[in-house]
């Protein structure tokens, strides 16, 4: 199967705008990928929030959203599966997560188990993390999500000898990829997995650069870097 890893921009709290993106991505990628990946919590924007909660409570949304209802017509309009990180409300609960979205069904939805979506000094109870980390099936082969900070924190719960995915918002300018963070992303990433698909969310406004990777012990199996923000697409 192939995957597709797009490094595009978003809005924080232009859903207009980052919808319009995934579509135009999920267009772009029909007839070359079965699955379409967007960084971390790219539905909303990763800075949607402002850490209080009857504000931010209406900023993310739940699994039965008539937004998720949308995203899940957009994968069977055009034939593509869908992973994205986005904002999740279930009752008076905030997690940052990632839903996978196959044939117009949700497969899997993954919740961050490491604090760093959030300003944690300012926050209370509302806003949580997730506890569990798996593999799971999909399409006869075995992935685990781990989303940005999870990786730095907690390494040891994402060993899989499946396919490692890793959607972050880095937000990193080519400078510092090239003098440091790439060499580190690439090293956390082989602690884990044999196989790592990383892809970042550009904040619109940010000096970052388009970033989406395969990582492997042997190094950078694939990569898109400093160019227009695009899709790479990467054989399973």
């Amino acid at each position: 199967m192939i995957v597709g890893l797009a490094s595009y921009r978003f809005i924080n709290n232009d859903l207009h705008f980052n919808l319009s993106q995934m579509e135009r991505g999920l267009e772009a990628a029909r007839g070359k990928a079965s699955l379409l990946v967007f960084g971390e919590a790219f539905l909303q924007g990763f800075h949607a929030m402002n850490w209080f909660y009857e504000q931010d409570r209406n900023v993310a949304i739940t699994q039965e959203s008539a937004i998720m209802q949308s995203l899940r017509k957009m994968t069977v309009d055009y034939g593509v599966d869908l992973l994205v990180g986005y904002l999740e409300k279930e009752g008076e609960r905030l997690f940052s997560s990632c839903i996978l979205i196959a044939q117009g069904e949700i497969a899997y939805n993954y919740r961050r188990i490491s604090q760093g979506w959030k300003q944690y000094w300012m926050t209370d109870s509302h806003y949580c993390e997730g506890n569990s980390t798996s593999d799971f099936c999909y399409r006869g082969k075995t992935f685990r999500i781990a989303l940005c900070g999870d990786l730095w924190d907690m390494p040891e719960r994402f060993r899989t000898n499946g396919t490692l995915l890793w959607p972050v918002c880095c937000n990193f300018a080519r400078e510092e990829w090239e003098k440091q963070y790439l060499t580190e992303y690439l090293a956390q990433a082989n602690k884990v997995a044999k196989k790592t698909l990383f892809v970042d969310a550009l904040e619109t406004g940010t000096p970052c650069v388009p970033a989406a990777f395969c990582f492997t012990p042997e190094g950078v199996a694939a990569s898109l870097f400093d160019v227009t923000e695009d899709i790479l697409y990467v054989e399973i």
